[in-house]
């Protein structure tokens, strides 16, 4: 019997004829029970490909080649030849979809049980209530806390772990042949992305399901994945045994994306980057010496940060005048020194008071105790316009930047629009100057700054 569950033939995604394909004939197999991963930068070509699996292309795609699904027996269908109701039938059914963000997958509207008991509604012949039982089930299964309260619950309710969860829940619940899983851990702290990887195992044990497994973590795809496929620009350039792919990469590009994550074992004057590989010509020995710490002493002119003592508190209770009678302290005592060119990194789970602290340094939440010193300012006596003067010192790079982009303008406008408010060159063409070298640092191009 083969065992082929997935088998792509020259595939190909366009969105404009003229110019080039976002997957550019590409071929892959992906057996009954395996689990296949997808590794590239943004833009390689990833999601596209699982679009194109799931028929979930815009009507702009211009998809040729094949996508053979095969069923049981000799039996196989090409899904790019199926429409309407032909592809409802795979889709959710034999095949479905983690997606990459939960909070914008599920409907804000829908309690989490609805939106998991419509594919069931859809796709087999339970009524409501039995439905509703099935969900809870699944609920149970992907070990979601208190299963009934999360039925009735909205997504915004539930945490981002849980709400992966209820995301696995809606793919599991027709019990399909595949699962695509697109960087499913991506925003979720390392103790909960542990969690979710061990669980889609069991599932894939349980069900005999296979896996897709989109991720630019290669410690994640090394670590669940059987086999991967390494894609750049819209091609794949390298395919194997994960293990093979990881120990003795092939091509310039995946020696690259390897060579690239930061060494534990020390500070590299620089790290090196995709062009050194892609260009033949490696990082030269002096970038590539570890260097020792080098910190300046107790207080040198070098220092650019001290938070002391720094605390965070918010009211869980509030008594009839509205003051505080409970709180909560989510920055506890926090001290530390930043000083100029060094990176300081800041890990813990979801919750511990990492963002709170950020958030905190930069005064876009009041602390309820402490210090934070930039150079010689006290950033706690700042007020109204003297803070927003001293914004322009201190920036953030928020999480999600699909949450943090306003959708009405373009991304050229609001690269100029913290120029405009803190005053940075006199002309608008000035800063639209500007704002394409700025493109040109983050790898876009200056036609990107008409698009939203």
């Amino acid at each position: 019997m083969n065992n082929n569950l997935i088998q792509t033939e020259n595939l190909t995604v366009s969105f404009d004829p003229s110019g080039s394909p976002a997957v550019n004939n590409i071929g892959f197999i992906i057996e009954r029970g395996q689990t296949v991963g997808i590794v590239g930068e943004s833009g390689s070509g990833k999601t596209i490909t699982a679009l194109a699996l799931m028929g979930l292309l815009p009507d702009t795609a211009i998809t040729t080649g094949r996508i053979m699904f095969h069923g049981s027996g000799d039996s196989m269908t090409d899904l790019l030849k199926l429409e309407g109701s032909q592809l409802l039938a795979y889709r959710g059914k034999r095949m479905a979809m983690i997606f990459q963000e939960p909070m914008s997958s599920l409907n804000p509207s829908l309690r989490c049980g609805r939106q998991v008991a419509e594919v069931l509604l859809e796709h087999t012949g339970l009524n409501a209530a039995q439905a509703k039982d099935e969900v809870i089930k699944l609920f149970h299964e992907v070990k979601l806390p208190q299963p009934e309260e999360a039925f009735k619950s909205f997504p915004h309710q539930l945490s981002g772990g849980q709400r992966q969860r209820v995301m696995i829940a809606m793919a599991i619940a027709c019990k399909p042949d595949l699962v695509i899983a697109d960087e499913p851990t991506t925003a979720l702290d390392v103790t909960v992305q542990k969690v979710i990887l061990g669980l889609l195992q069991s599932l894939k044990k349980k069900y005999g399901l296979s896996i897709l497994f989109i991720s630019h973590d290669l410690g994640v795809i090394a670590h669940i994945t059987d086999r991967v496929m390494v894609m750049y620009q819209g091609r794949i350039v390298e395919q194997g045994k994960t293990s093979d792919i990881i120990n003795n990469p092939g091509h310039p590009y995946t020696q690259g994306l390897l060579a690239c994550r930061p060494p534990l074992s020390g500070k590299p004057h620089r790290l090196p980057v995709l062009a050194d590989y892609l260009k033949g010509s490696m990082a030269d020995e002096k970038n590539n010496t570890i260097r020792e710490e080098n910190r300046p002493g107790e207080m040198p002119p070098g220092l650019l940060l001290r938070v002391k003592g720094l605390t965070t508190s918010f009211a869980v209770k509030k008594n009839i005048f509205g003051k505080p009678v409970k709180e909560f302290k989510a920055v506890k005592d926090v001290s530390f020194d930043l000083f100029e060119g060094e990176t300081l990194g800041l890990v813990g789970e979801s919750g511990c008071g990492k963002t709170t602290l950020g958030r905190a340094i930069l005064q876009l939440i009041r602390s309820g105790a402490g210090e934070v010193w930039y150079r010689d300012t006290d950033l706690n006596g700042l007020q109204g316009a003297a803070l927003r003067r001293f914004r322009k010192n201190l920036q953030i790079i928020f999480q999600d930047p699909f949450s943090s982009l306003n959708p009405g303008i373009t991304a050229g406008e609001a690269i100029m629009e913290p120029m405009r408010v803190h005053n940075i060159y006199t002309t608008g063409r000035q800063r639209k100057q500007k704002a394409y070298e700025l493109f040109e640092k983050v790898a876009l191009s200056p036609e990107h700054f008409n698009r939203y």
